[in-house]
C-alpha cells in the first residue's frame, strides 16, 4: 500500500480535537498508547536505504510493519507501507533476532484517530511534542488542514524518528 502522510505542530490538541469534531470528523479510536521500536541488520542496510522495519504494541496487540524508501515528494512523505498483526510479540522478536535483526530506536506516544472519509487523522503526544498526523490523498489532507487553519508551510513530512532525535539534539 502507498502511504501518504505529513504531520502539523500541534499547541493545543483539546482545541484541534474539538474542530477536527466540529469539521464533520469522527472519533475512530480513544487515546491510547503504543510502544515503537525500529529494528535493523547490524550493517545498518535499513537505514542507510531510509527504510524502516517496526514493531509496534497496543495493550495486547503487536503490528510489525515494513516502510520503503521515501518517494520524491517536496511537501508529503510517500512510502509504500506493509502492516500486519501479529499474534506473539515475543515470538516475532525472537524471529527477527534470528534474522540478525535487532533494536536500534524505541519510542512511545500516545495516539487519537480520528477519520474522514478517506482520511485519518491522529492527534499525537511524543516526547518531541504534539502533532496532527494526517494520512490519505494529497488532496484531501490540503483541504482538511485548510479548514482547520493550517496552511502549506505548516505541513511537515519528516516521521517521529526524526523529530525525536532533532528534539534530543536540542536539549
Amino acid at each position: 500500500m502507498l502511504e501518504i502522510e505529513v504531520k502539523i505542530k500541534a499547541d493545543n490538541l483539546a482545541s484541534l480535537r474539538q474542530n477536527l469534531l466540529i469539521l464533520g470528523a469522527r472519533l475512530e479510536k480513544e487515546r491510547y498508547a503504543e510502544a515503537n521500536t525500529l529494528y535493523d541488520f547490524r550493517s545498518g542496510s535499513l537505514y542507510q536505504k531510509r527504510c524502516a522495519l517496526r514493531l509496534r504494541a497496543i495493550g495486547k496487540k503487536a503490528f510489525l510493519a515494513f516502510k520503503g524508501t521515501p518517494l520524491k515528494s517536496r511537501r508529503f512523505k510517500v512510502r509504500e507501507e506493509f502492516e500486519t498483526e501479529v499474534r506473539d510479540e515475543k515470538q516475532i522478536k525472537k524471529i527477527l533476532r534470528s534474522l540478525g535483526l535487532f533494536p536500534v530506536f524505541s519510542y512511545r506516544k500516545h495516539r487519537t484517530v480520528f477519520r474522514t472519509n478517506r482520511l485519518k487523522i491522529c492527534l499525537d503526544e511524543t516526547g518531541a511534542g504534539n502533532f496532527c498526523e494526517f494520512e490519505g490523498e494529497r488532496s484531501d489532507i490540503i483541504k482538511f488542514a485548510k479548514k482547520l487553519g493550517f496552511s502549506r508551510a505548516d505541513l511537515i513530512k519528516l516521521d517521529y524518528v526524526q523529530l525525536l532525535q532533532r528534539a534530543e539534539k536540542k536539549a
